[in-house]
């Protein structure tokens, strides 16, 4: 009879034994070019219109948050995509949205995950929602050069912080800089006109379904100004994604949900074009 190796099947010690929690730190030990920010643009895509993605929204209400964002896609004046995702469940209580490259977003995306996950399995814990946003801005940093090449992402992080029984929401800069945003915030081209809207409707004491309302409402009005952000689409059935994150956890809000919020949206917006206005005191 044949012997088998006592070391069959399993993985190297430098796999199952990592010096670091971080996954991303582990991956650019041991293979930095799988890495989004490592790898070498191509030459022959020099001056190619490279689909982007916009517009992300956030806001906070008692006890959670709520992030949505739009599904098109732009390639210079061109529709890349009608139906792109960009708004993605990051763990079971955090969120995490992107605008700008999209291809090496959703590998950014995907790449945070797993960042998460491996730090869970490995620790026995999971991280503070201040050390989720602060991991992902050093996976922003990482991705500098290719930024100052045009290929910037630009993510917009929200997640539960159950010590706070609140929700908190963190931008950032293309160079990784962090921040935390008070109540709402915006990424995108169409960011300064969804902003405003969100200026004008936010309140403090807002359901989750109200602040779902005012998220759509918010890119509603940036399509209504920025070419490059996707309105709702109710011949296609093309509808915002909106996701809700509270203490019983990550929640994307179902097609039939989204798609009454458009179509009230919409309808409303036929008799008042400019949408809902605020108390002027």
């Amino acid at each position: 009879m044949a012997s088998h190796d006592s070391h069959a099947g399993r993985l190297p010690g430098l796999f199952s034994s990592p010096d670091s929690s971080s996954f991303t730190e582990f991956l650019g030990s041991y293979s930095p070019d799988l890495l989004p920010g490592r790898r070498p643009v191509p030459v022959s895509s020099a001056g190619a219109e490279i689909p982007h993605g916009t517009t992300i929204v956030a806001a906070a209400f008692p006890g959670g948050v709520v992030m949505a964002g739009d599904r098109r896609a732009t390639a210079g004046n061109m529709i890349a995509q009608r139906d792109i995702e960009k708004v993605f469940r990051a763990d079971e209580f955090s969120a995490i949205a992107i605008a700008g490259t999209a291809g090496i977003g959703v590998e950014m995306v995907r790449l945070f995950q797993v960042e998460l996950e491996h730090y869970e399995k490995r620790e026995g814990r999971t991280l503070s929602v201040e050390g989720k946003a602060n991991r992902l801005a050093t996976m922003v940093r990482q991705n500098l050069g290719l930024a100052m090449q045009g290929l910037a992402v630009v993510p917009l992080f929200a997640g539960y912080d159950e010590e706070r029984d609140a929700g908190r929401i963190f931008s950032y800069d293309p160079a990784g800089g962090r921040y935390e945003e008070r109540d709402f915030y915006s990424i995108g081209s169409g960011s300064v006109f969804a902003r405003g809207a969100l200026k004008k409707l936010y309140r403090a004491d807002l359901s989750a379904e109200d602040a779902a309302l005012v998220c759509v409402q918010a890119l509603y009005d940036a399509a209504d100004d920025d070419s490059a952000t996707g309105g709702p689409d109710l011949t296609r059935g093309i509808f915002p994604v909106v996701a809700v994150v509270t203490e019983d956890g990550y929640r994307r809000l179902g097609e039939d949900e989204v798609g009454g919020l458009a179509r009230a949206v919409v309808e409303g917006r036929y008799d008042s074009p400019g949408g809902p206005t605020a108390p002027l005191r």
